[in-house]
């Protein structure tokens, strides 16, 4: 009985570790968070697979789909265009809002940027059309998101 109780415990531990692997298992991210109505919204991106969910606004959605090589490269294009590793910050603390964090780790753009505490001025253009390639990539895969 022990050891079927341990072999039980066991896979409950190896399945809640595996279901949450979609979470630190990417190679881009985009997650939006905050707000006086919190809302909870990740991209993540590994190869071609994209896992994407939304919490907020009375909506529940989590979907998968595949990007094509074309998306990828252009995404990629985009942030090297903006030169999303140079992007400053301003660490200044800003509350109840919504902020975006991006989080790209390979590649020629690996680095983590959030506006969190706003984005230097001299950066706010690079910075919102990142973020939009994002906002195009969710508004023409996920139906329904906002």
């Amino acid at each position: 009985m022990k050891k079927l109780i341990a072999i039980l415990f066991a896979i409950m531990i190896i399945v809640s570790c595996n279901s949450q692997k979609v979470y630190s298992d990417f190679d881009i991210s985009y997650s939006k968070s905050g707000g006086y109505a919190p809302i909870y919204e990740n991209l993540l991106i590994k190869g071609n697979d994209v896992h994407y969910s939304f919490e907020g606004q009375e909506k529940k959605i989590k979907t998968n789909f595949k990007l094509t090589a074309e998306e990828i490269q252009n995404l990629n294009q985009i942030l090297t265009q903006n030169n999303f590793r140079h992007i400053a910050e301003d660490h200044k603390k800003v509350y109840d809002r919504v902020a975006v964090s991006i989080n790209v780790k390979n590649g020629e753009n690996s680095a983590n940027k959030t506006d969190a505490g706003m984005i230097m001025p001299q950066y706010k253009k690079n910075w919102d059309q990142v973020v939009d390639a994002f906002q195009q990539i969710i508004s023409k895969n996920v139906k329904n998101s906002q």
